[in-house]
């Protein structure tokens, strides 16, 4: 494997002529997001990607999304403090909690019972059956599914994107649910109907297949990195804190438990940002996060 810079790539990138098509005939959007999946579907089964870390940092585009269709303000940075600094009992406040239900969903494979660790307040044959709600192709279903739940829960488009995300993956056949759709949604797409819905699906899959195999380009040239310079870090407890970061989207120095103290855990992690093998995440001088 080698690298050079911004130049670096192990992905194959996606084709233009369906990453820049623009059509509104509903058989060639269809077409096009088609292909779109049958591009990234390869990537989620590449060693070199990582794939733990990959679904977390989509989980939290999503959630960024989610919060917008709920008319909420929370951004990235905002997500990572609401979950990254929790202690036992504390509440993570209603967008830190729409994370961590995303996070939930994509650290275990596709089951009813996965999904309800997500979202404990569902019976499991409630889950079951909205999974079902959907017929067709695997975006048509994840359409039907959406809609299906937004019709129990008008006001909680995260749990029906969620749904849909879930009834994707099943249909694909892929291990883990992927986030993807809210990335090319827009939240007057949620109201559409039919056909309107999933024409808007299929658009939504292509922008979203493009910009998630763009973003495991970057976390795969980025973990290359890390890996490389891995063998020059002595600390005692080093490679389970390196392990960590190929996994989590933002690590705080006080989970890097394998190493001696909270202040050999900075030191750790100051040395990977001068190796340029992770970034700090917020631009503090306390409480700071670090990560791919």
């Amino acid at each position: 494997m080698t690298y050079a810079g911004d130049d670096f790539q192990t992905l194959p990138r996606m084709p233009s002529w369906v990453s820049s098509a623009r059509t509104d005939v509903p058989e060639d959007v269809a077409f096009l997001s088609g292909a779109a999946l049958s591009h990234l579907h390869p990537v989620l089964g590449q060693d070199e990607v990582p794939q733990s870390l990959f679904r977390e940092r989509l989980a939290l585009r999503v959630t960024e999304a989610c919060m917008t269709f709920s008319g909420r303000s929370e951004r990235a940075g905002e997500l990572r403090d609401a979950v990254a600094f929790l202690q036992p009992g504390d509440e993570p406040g209603p967008a830190g909690g729409v994370y961590l239900t995303w996070r939930r969903a994509v650290e275990r494979p596709v089951s009813v019972k996965a999904l309800h660790r997500a979202l404990p307040e569902l019976e499991p044959e409630q889950i079951a059956t909205w999974l079902d709600a959907g017929q067709g192709g695997p975006v048509s279903r994840a359409a039907a599914v959406l809609k299906t739940v937004l019709e129990e829960r008008p006001r909680d488009p995260s749990t029906a994107l969620l749904f849909a995300e879930t009834a994707l993956a099943q249909a694909l056949g892929w291990t883990h649910v992927v986030p993807l759709l809210a990335l090319g949604l827009k939240r007057a797409d949620l109201r559409k109907e039919g056909d309107n819905l999933r024409t808007s699906f299929h658009r939504a899959t292509v922008a979203a297949a493009a910009e998630a195999t763009r973003e495991a380009a970057d976390l795969t040239r980025r973990a290359a990195q890390l890996r490389e310079v891995a063998p020059r870090l002595r600390a005692k407890g080093a490679e389970k804190a390196v392990a960590l970061f190929l996994t989590r989207d933002a690590v705080a120095p006080t989970t890097l438990t394998s190493l001696r103290s909270d202040r050999a855990a900075r030191r750790f992690c100051d040395r990977l940002v001068e190796l340029a093998a992770v970034r700090e995440l917020t631009g503090r001088d306390t409480f700071r996060l670090y990560g791919l």
